[in-house]
């Protein structure tokens, strides 16, 4: 396939006010990339500060490894391209054919509100242009805006539960829950069991539940371009 699709991540490395590091999950990169980059799709990947994005520590830990990781890491073809993001500034949606948000808790600061990633969400859904999310990302959604209503208004979705939210204890923590905004936005909020694989297709929008569901989503997002 010629599609070119462009991959989302956040820049964002602060957990709120616990003096934790966060960022972006690694399979929610990881496993994304290989399935478009296995379809022969070109990807470009970009962040809000360009370069090299960080990782969520705990994404990494030996009980969260997946065989997506296991190939990045020995991938070094991947590895560049990874430190190596462009600005967001810099992207213009008119040269790729969708976008994809990966998750982790870094894109609930950043991404949910910078204008950039807004417009760009907003421009890709306008133009016909499926755009996809996964785990946190879809909080990145809730400014995003289709003929006056919120985009997610209406549509079957899911995200990062409540109850996965709380089982990594930072309910608190973050500036909002995914669940909670995206039925307050209209969406349709739908889930399975915690660390469940769940993707949902809805029109052109795609989101899955959390970073099992990573490479669901991908390949749904694939179904559709």
């Amino acid at each position: 396939m010629n599609s070119k699709i462009l991959m989302v991540l956040t820049s964002h490395d602060r957990l709120g006010n616990t003096g934790r590091k966060t960022g972006f999950w690694l399979e929610e990169f990881a496993a994304p990339y290989y399935v478009f980059k296995d379809a022969g799709a070109q990807i470009v990947v970009a962040s809000p500060k360009g370069g090299q994005p960080p990782i969520d520590p705990k994404s990494d830990e030996p009980a969260n490894q997946t065989p997506a990781m296991t190939r990045f890491k020995s991938d070094k073809a991947a590895q560049a391209v990874l430190a190596n993001t462009v600005m967001l500034a810099d992207v213009d949606a008119k040269q790729f054919d969708t976008v994809f948000y990966s998750g982790g808790h870094g894109p609930m600061w950043d991404l949910a509100e910078d204008k950039k990633s807004i417009s760009l969400i907003e421009e890709f859904y306008n133009s016909e242009k499926p755009v996809a999310a996964v785990c946190h990302a879809p909080g990145v959604l809730h400014h995003a805006m289709y003929r006056g209503q919120p985009l997610v208004k209406g549509k079957r979705v899911t995200g990062f539960a409540n109850s996965e939210e709380e089982a990594v204890h930072l309910t608190n923590v973050v500036p909002f829950l995914v669940e909670d905004e995206l039925k307050r936005l209209g969406g349709k909020y739908e889930k399975v069991s915690d660390w469940e694989s769940f993707a949902i297709t809805d029109g052109r929008l795609i989101t899955g539940q959390n970073p099992a569901s990573s490479t669901a989503a991908a390949q749904a997002l694939l179904r559709l371009l």
